[in-house]
């Protein structure tokens, strides 16, 4: 390990950030409990291995009012620096996520949804088209939508998520985007 931060933890794979930072994780699922909820589960499990910290973790039916507020709460709350949610993505009636998050986007991601649905191609093939997996910037939080699978998940999390996680994911990550980064770590010319 030559800098504190960037060892990748022996077990796992998954690269230790140099930087913390505060996550809130909701599953949005019908059917599932704290219990058998295997995506949140994954989710959680590589971002404390990554070394970050997890602020809140919530769990709500297909609901788009529940789930609106739920995210609105986080985004004002100054101690939540990114979003996960898992759930809630895909085509069927009951699938409302996306809905009801973008109308708090002030900033969409759209190259988040389409790496995701690129990588997921050598996975599941055409299906990925179902995939309505996004991201965007809700002020000073940034907010990640996942399928509800707990493949699409670890692909989303470790292919593209922790790494944008890492502030030492160069040419550019979006922790470099948080208030307090900019602050502590002002962009230098190279």
């Amino acid at each position: 390990m030559s800098q504190a931060g960037s060892a990748t933890t022996e077990s796992s794979g998954i690269k230790k950030a140099g930087l913390s930072v505060a996550v809130a994780v909701l599953t949005v699922s019908d059917s599932r409990t704290v219990e058998t909820d295997t995506s949140g589960r994954a989710i959680i499990d590589r971002l404390t291995q990554a070394g970050h910290r997890i602020e809140d973790r919530k769990m709500c039916k297909d609901d788009d009012q529940a789930i609106r507020e739920i995210i609105a709460a986080w985004v004002a709350d100054s101690k939540v620096e990114f979003v996960i949610v898992t759930g809630g993505t895909g085509v069927t009636q009951r699938d409302v996520t996306p809905d009801a998050v973008r109308s708090l986007f002030t900033k969409s991601i759209p190259g988040f949804g389409e790496l995701f649905r690129w990588l997921s191609h050598r996975e599941i093939g055409t299906s990925t088209i179902q995939s309505r997996a996004d991201a965007g910037v809700c002020g000073d939080t940034i907010v990640f939508l996942l399928p509800g699978s707990t493949g699409a998940c670890r692909l989303g999390m470790e292919e593209i998520i922790l790494p944008q996680l890492d502030l030492d994911h160069k040419p550019c990550n979006l922790t470099e985007l948080l208030p307090r980064v900019k602050q502590e770590h002002p962009p230098h010319d190279d």
